[in-house]
C-alpha cells in the first residue's frame, strides 16, 4: 500500500464543503477565525475544528497575535494539488490524443476497403 503524501492531504481537506467554503473565503485576503466564521451555522469551535484540518493539510497557516487568530492561505499546498491535476490533464489529453489519432487511422482504412 502506497504512503499518504502532503497531496493526499489537501484533497482530503479539500473534500469537505465547510473547508472549501473556508479556503475560498481566505482566498480573498487573512482573516481572524471569527471573521472566517461567520454565516456558517455551525459553532466557531466547528468552524475551528474544520480549519485545524486545513493547517494540518498544510492549506492554512494561523498566526496567533494575543487572544485573535489570523488565517492565511498557504500557497504551497495548493500549488502541488494543481501540479498533480496538471499532470493527470497532461496525460489524459495525450492518451486522448492518441485514441483520436487511432481512430481515424483505422476509419481511413476502412473506407479504403
Amino acid at each position: 500500500m502506497n504512503a499518504p503524501t502532503p497531496v493526499d492531504a489537501v484533497f482530503s481537506a479539500l473534500g469537505d464543503p465547510t473547508r472549501r467554503r473556508i479556503v475560498e473565503r481566505l482566498a480573498r485576503g487573512r482573516q481572524t477565525i471569527s471573521e472566517v466564521s461567520t454565516g456558517f451555522t455551525m459553532s466557531q469551535p466547528a468552524v475551528s475544528k474544520h480549519v485545524k484540518i486545513l493547517e494540518q493539510s498544510g492549506l492554512v497557516e494561523r498566526e496567533i497575535m494575543g487572544r485573535v487568530h489570523h488565517l492565511r492561505l498557504s500557497p504551497k499546498a495548493m500549488e502541488a494539488a494543481s501540479s498533480w491535476i496538471e499532470a493527470q490533464r497532461r496525460y489524459w489529453n495525450a492518451a486522448l490524443d492518441r485514441l483520436d489519432a487511432y481512430l481515424e487511422e483505422t476509419a481511413g482504412k476502412e473506407k479504403k476497403r
